[in-house]
Parts: structure tokens; sequence; C-alpha cells
């Protein structure tokens, strides 16, 4: 199909919207050393039950609201918020949001979920941007975003333990390979951080590093990340969208899927605007691209993310609605049994008329956050058989549903507690819990 727009005009195509206009293709995460969810819990000390479909005014179903933070609280220059991640303190249990906002990072303790405390801030390295994107690993956090020169900022977040009030923060240490990137990508059990869509900075660097495809970087001494290479699907990319060879968002980690011929290998999962590409990445020196899977109607293949027996990989157009490809939000699946040959098995469709953007899963559960429509827990047990069903609801922008780039923008749903945080880029953040016991993996 003929493309008309590049990254510029997609990004003016953004800003023109309504009022609540918010943001374009973002982001992506990766791998969480926490499985989920362990026990139901549906008891709350406060916060605010979801009752007739509503809490607080905010249309729901099977999710109570625990706590809402305005964007106002976390810094007086904050207009947008963007994407978010977690982390759980391995010396106590206590559960931390770390929230992307348009001029920098916040920090919020909660330990107690209906009784949030915002520890603080994080100013962005150069400017402010739309785009921010936040991984952890070893009790670090990276954050990398669009601003020029920005970098991906190294955080300890051991730092946060004992604190009570609000911290002007800085970072521990900037890693200054990469200039701007549209997200980073970690894999925890490797200890490798891909900055992804990412334009490469320094002397003498090998070919690859041209493509705003992956930066890999060695994080295994946090405070001390090395550059690892840069490759990309240039080669193979016949129909570049933004630039040969750009990837928006991946999924990298150790892989134990179904086909055996890349057991144990270190693999990668990449969104690549109009296709989802497969590489192998064990060896730095020597990444392979292992195949390419296309579907029908693409209009920008934005984000997604693997099963947990890593046989599917689910992922969402961001541009398709508002194209007319497609008359509601959707869902892709991929079936990966053969990775050499993967396919697009096939497309589930919401009925909800707005726009996707990320996803997560846990078990048979999808957790998607779909812009205006907000949170939407989705089983997917039914896989096999092509049937997706809804199961679970909250809606963080009442404002409108509509196809455009307002409200929700991801969701972190990895913690143990069962507690979910989400990103609303007008109404801030959102700290949920859903009450099914369906929900467990």
């Amino acid at each position: 199909m003929t493309r008309s727009f590049s990254p510029l005009a997609l990004v003016a195509a953004v800003l023109t919207l309504a009022a609540c206009s918010s943001t374009t293709a973002v982001d992506m995460p990766d791998s969480p050393t926490t499985a989920g969810p362990t026990t139901p819990t549906t008891m709350m000390d406060e916060g605010t039950p979801c009752t007739d479909g509503d809490a607080d005014g905010y249309g729901c179903s099977n999710i109570d609201l625990l706590a809402h933070v305005p964007i106002d609280t976390f810094n007086d220059e904050t207009s947008r918020a963007n994407d978010i991640w977690g982390w759980t303190d391995p010396t106590n249990g206590n559960e931390y949001a770390i929230v992307g906002l348009d001029n920098g990072t916040a920090f919020v303790d909660i330990s107690n979920p209906t009784d949030p405390v915002n520890l603080g801030f994080l100013p962005t390295e150069t400017t402010a941007t739309t785009w921010r994107d936040i991984k952890t690993y070893a009790n670090h956090a990276f954050i990398g975003s669009e601003a020029p020169g920005h970098g991906v900022q190294v955080f300890d977040l051991t730092r946060l333990r004992g604190l009570t009030e609000a911290q002007a923060f800085t970072a521990d240490v900037v890693y200054k390979g990469v200039g701007s990137s549209h997200n980073v990508v970690i894999d925890e059990e490797s200890g490798f951080l891909y900055a992804v869509g990412a334009s490469s900075v320094g002397d003498d660097l090998p070919a690859e590093c041209s493509a705003p495809g992956f930066h890999a970087v060695d994080i295994r001494d946090p405070k001390n990340p090395t550059f690892a290479g840069c490759f990309s699907d240039a080669t193979r990319d016949a129909s570049p969208v933004s630039a040969p060879g750009y990837t928006h968002d991946a999924q990298c980690l150790v892989y134990r899927g179904p086909d055996q011929d890349y057991a144990g290998r270190q693999m990668c999962f990449a969104s690549n605007e109009d296709v989802v590409t497969v590489f192998d990445v064990e060896d730095k020196d020597n990444i392979k691209v292992v195949s390419q899977a296309a579907y029908p109607r693409d209009a920008y293949t934005h984000q997604g993310w693997l099963t947990e027996d890593q046989r599917w990989f689910l992922a969402n157009d961001e541009l398709d609605e508002m194209n007319g490809l497609t008359s509601s939000q959707r869902t892709l699946v991929f079936d990966l049994q053969d990775l050499d040959a993967p396919e697009f098995a096939f497309a589930h469709e919401s009925g909800l008329p707005v726009i996707d953007h990320n996803l997560y899963i846990i078990g048979n559960l999808s957790y998607q956050s779909n812009y205006e429509s907000g949170l939407r827990i989705v089983d997917i047990s039914g896989i096999e058989q092509g049937v997706f069903t809804e199961v679970a609801y909250f809606d963080t922008f009442p404002e409108s549903e509509k196809v455009q780039f307002g409200g929700q923008w991801s969701n972190f749903p990895y913690f143990e507690s069962g507690t979910v945080i989400a990103n609303d880029g007008s109404n801030g953040l959102f700290v949920l819990r859903p009450t099914l016991n369906t929900m467990m993996p």
C-alpha cells in the first residue's frame, strides 16, 4: 500500500488533533523479573470501588480505583504524561511507580496503594518532549527520550529507600552513546539494553549505527554502560515508513519458546512500522535477521508482547484506525511456532472506536492501554481458537472516546501485589486493582 506520511508529518498530525491531543507512536518495555500477582486481592482500606460501572466518575468494570495522582502534582512545568514502569524493592517488597512526563520522570511510592507518596522528580537531560521511555534492571531505572542529545539516564532506585517527601533528583550516570531514542528495551536476564529508534553518537561507529534500529548497550554494571553494537533490518526493509531499518519498539529476552532451533538464545521481537521482525542477538558481533511477518491492512506497527509460552506475539497498529483501515481497535496475533517462518494468525477487533497503544501479558490476560478507552484487560485463553474476551476495563479518559491521541499511554501490571498502574497523558497516574479471581495467571 502507498504510505503518504513521514515522521514529521506523523508528529504534525498528532499536534493538530483536538485540544486533548497528545501523542504518536511511542514506546515499549521488556520482560520484567516479577511474575505478576500471586493472590487475588479485593479488600481496600480506602479508594473507590467500581460500582455499577463507575468509580469516582471513571467508567469501569471489575477494576477498582485505589488512587489518582494528577499531572500537576509532579512538577509545575509538566504538561503531558507518557510512559510508565514499576520497581519493587527486593529488600522489603515496597512498590514504586516510575512515571514518564514530558519534562522528566517522577518517582511515586505506592506501597500503600490508596495513599501514594510523590518522592521526587528527575528532569529531562535536555528539553521537554512528548516521548520518554523507562525500563529497570538491577535496581536501576534507565530512561530514554526523543529529546535531542538526551542520551539514556541511569538512576539508582535504592536512593528512594526511606524517603517520605519529594526530592529534586539528578541522574547517577548518563549514557551518551545515543542522542535521542524512541524507546529503551532491556533483556533483564542477559543484562543488555537496546535503545530503539535511536540516533547513535560517537566516532568510528560501525556502519550499522547509521540506521535508526537497535543500539545495544551492556548494562551488567549499571553505572558503567558500555556500547555493544548496532543492528537493524535495513537490508530487508522493502517499504520503509520513517527510514530504512527503523525500529519503533521491541521485546528482547532469552528465548524459551517452542522453536528448539533457538532455545536459550538471546532474541528480539521488533515492531518495525509495517512488519514484525525477529532478530537473533546472541552474538553482538554477528546479529542475524531471522524472519519478518507482515499482516493485512498495515499502517504503523507500534508495539507488541509475547505470550508467556512464547508461542504467540500480540501487537498493535497505531494508525490503522486513523487511516480507516479497520472499523475498530484491533489486536494483531502472530503465530511464532517456527521463528524462521512466523505467520499472521488473526486480528481481534474489540468494537471500540479508539487507537491502541501499548499492551502487556500475564498468563492468559492481556493488559492493553488503548488511548481514549483507557485500560482494557482481555482474556486470551482462547487464542488457539482465535477468540479473545474483554473481562475488565477502567477508562482513565472519560472526556471522550474517539480515534485520536488522547488518554492512556501505557500501564504496568507486574507487581506481585496485584496493583496495576497506568499513565494517562492528560489525567496522570492511576493506581488500580482488578477484582476478578480470573485475573490471576
